[in-house]
C-alpha cells in the first residue's frame, strides 16, 4: 500500500530523445480546418495506459519511428499563419520520447486510478518551451514499474487529432509491433481541405454553443464556469454498468427510446446542475457534447481522416425545468441537438468559425467529451491490453471513459467544486444500486 495518493518521483534513465520518421517524409505546410484550430482545442490531450507487462523501450522507439513515416505531421511543429490560424510545418523535427522508472507496482497504481491527481504529471515529461505552440505535437513517456509493468503516457495536440484520430494513430503504432509484415488496415488521410469554409461564408444556422447566455431581466453574463474554476476542485468518477443504465432509462417517463450516452448525459447534466444550486431558476444552462460528424457530411469524410471530425452539439434549458422534470426532458433536448447536426448545419458552423473572435460558450455549460466506444482501451503492443486507460490529468470537462474489460460500461469522470462533491455523488448514485450489491462509485 502507498502511504498517500501521491506518486513517488520518476527516475529518468537518460535525457529524453527525439524520434524521427524512419525514412524521408514530405516537407510542406499542412492546412488545418476551422474545426482543427479552434482556440479551445489548442492543447495536448494526455492519455495514460497501464500495462501488466512492459514492452522494451527500444521496440517502442523503433516502431514509433516507423509509424511516423505514415503519420509524419505528428513529427512536425505547429506554426501560426495569417488571420490567427494555425498550420502544421511538416519538417520532421520529431516526437519527444522519455524513458523513466517509478518505484510502484501496477496493483498500487490501480488503487489510485479512480482519481487523477497532480502527482500524475510526473508520468509525462515536461518540455521546456517559451509558448505552448512550441510544444511538439507528440510527446511520449514510458515509465517502467517495479513489478515489470509499464505506464505509457502520450500527449497529442488536439489540433491535429480528435479521439477517433488518436485511436487510429495509436493502433497503427501497435500494429507496427504486433503485425510488422502487414500493411495498415486504415491509411491516414492528411488533407483537411474537405472541411474548408465556403467563399463567401454562409452562416445559415444558429449555433448555440457559440453564443453567450444572458438573463432576460438584466442582460448580464452569468459565468458559472469561471465560478467553478475559482473553487477548490475534487475529481470524482462513477462506473455505470448496463444494469445501471437500464435503471436510469426506467426513470424516464413517458418512456423514450434512447442510447446509453443520451441517458447518462442527461443524468449527469441534471445532477451537475442540482448539486451547484444554481439561481435564479430561470437561468438557461447548456450541455455541450462532442458528436462525430464524419458520416453526417455530404459526401462523408473519407476513411482514415484523423483530423477533428467532431463538432459540439448544444442542448439548452432553464434550471427549473432540468431539475424538476425527469430524465425525459434532458434526453429529448440531447436527441434534438444531435439530429440538428446535418451537413448544412456543420458547414454553417465551419463558416462561422472563419471569424476568429467566435468562442465556445462555456459560461453556463457542462461540457462532455466522449472517450468511450473509440477503441482507445483496446490498445495492445504485444504484451496484452491495458489494465487501465484514462486521462493523465483531470479538468473541468466531463469525460465519458471506457471501462477496461467491459465494453458496454462507461466511467463518468468530472471535477467538481469541493463544496458540491457530496451532493453530486448523491444525485449521481441515488436509486441506482438498490437492486443489487453493486457499487457504481469508483473504479471497477
Amino acid at each position: 500500500m502507498l502511504r498517500s495518493e501521491e506518486l513517488p518521483d520518476c527516475f529518468y534513465r537518460n535525457k529524453p530523445t527525439s524520434i524521427y520518421p524512419n525514412t524521408a517524409t514530405p516537407k510542406h505546410y499542412l492546412y488545418l480546418s476551422n474545426l482543427d484550430d479552434q482556440k479551445f482545442l489548442r492543447f495536448s490531450i494526455k492519455y495514460l495506459y497501464l500495462f501488466q507487462k512492459a514492452v522494451s523501450v527500444d521496440t517502442l522507439k523503433y516502431s514509433l519511428s516507423k509509424v511516423l513515416v505514415d503519420y509524419y505531421p505528428l513529427a512536425g511543429r505547429l506554426r501560426p499563419c495569417d488571420d490567427h490560424k494555425l498550420q502544421i510545418d511538416c519538417n520532421g523535427e520529431g516526437a519527444v520520447f522519455a524513458d523513466a522508472f517509478m518505484d510502484i507496482t501496477c496493483e498500487q497504481f490501480l488503487q489510485l486510478s479512480r482519481k487523477p491527481n497532480r502527482s500524475w504529471r510526473k508520468l509525462l515529461y515536461r518540455v521546456e518551451v517559451h509558448s505552448s505552440l512550441e510544444i511538439p505535437p507528440l510527446v511520449v513517456q514510458v515509465t517502467n514499474l517495479r513489478c515489470g509493468g509499464m505506464i505509457l503516457c502520450t500527449a497529442i495536440n488536439h489540433c491535429i487529432c480528435d479521439g477517433i484520430g488518436t485511436s487510429q494513430f495509436l493502433h497503427a503504432w501497435s500494429h507496427v509491433i504486433t503485425k510488422p509484415k502487414l500493411e495498415f488496415t486504415i491509411l491516414p488521410l492528411h488533407s483537411r481541405h474537405v472541411l474548408k469554409p465556403r467563399d463567401p461564408p454562409q452562416i445559415t444556422h444558429t449555433h448555440l454553443c457559440y453564443t453567450k447566455t444572458t438573463l432576460k431581466d438584466n442582460h448580464t453574463h452569468v459565468d458559472i464556469n469561471q465560478y467553478v474554476l475559482s473553487q477548490p476542485l475534487v475529481t470524482t468518477s462513477f462506473t455505470f454498468t448496463p444494469a445501471h443504465v437500464l435503471r436510469l432509462k426506467r426513470q424516464c417517463f413517458p418512456s423514450l427510446k434512447c442510447t446509453t450516452f443520451e441517458a447518462l448525459a442527461s443524468h449527469t447534466w441534471r445532477s451537475w446542475v442540482r448539486s451547484l444550486d444554481l439561481s435564479p431558476t430561470s437561468l438557461k444552462v447548456k450541455l455541450l457534447f462532442s458528436v462525430n460528424v464524419r458520416k453526417k457530411l455530404i459526401p462523408v469524410l473519407p476513411q482514415g481522416y484523423y483530423g477533428n471530425g467532431f463538432v459540439l452539439a448544444c442542448a439548452e434549458t432553464a434550471v427549473k425545468d432540468l431539475v424538476t422534470l425527469n430524465l425525459h426532458h434532458g434526453i429529448k433536448l440531447i436527441q434534438q441537438a444531435k439530429s440538428s447536426l446535418t451537413d448544412g448545419n456543420v458547414r454553417s458552423m465551419i463558416d462561422l468559425l472563419e471569424d476568429k473572435n467566435v468562442k465556445m460558450d462555456t459560461c453556463s455549460s457542462l461540457v462532455i467529451s466522449q472517450w468511450a466506444k473509440l477503441g482507445l482501451e483496446d490498445l495492445d503492443f504485444g504484451e496484452g491490453k491495458a489494465l487501465h486507460m484514462g486521462p493523465l490529468t483531470s479538468d473541468i470537462y466531463c469525460l465519458f471513459l471506457p471501462v477496461v474489460g467491459n465494453f458496454d460500461a462507461v466511467r463518468v469522470q468530472v471535477s467538481m467544486p469541493e463544496y458540491a462533491v457530496e451532493k453530486f455523488e448523491y444525485y449521481m448514485m441515488d436509486g441506482l444500486d438498490k437492486e443489487d450489491n453493486g457499487d457504481i462509485h469508483g473504479f471497477h
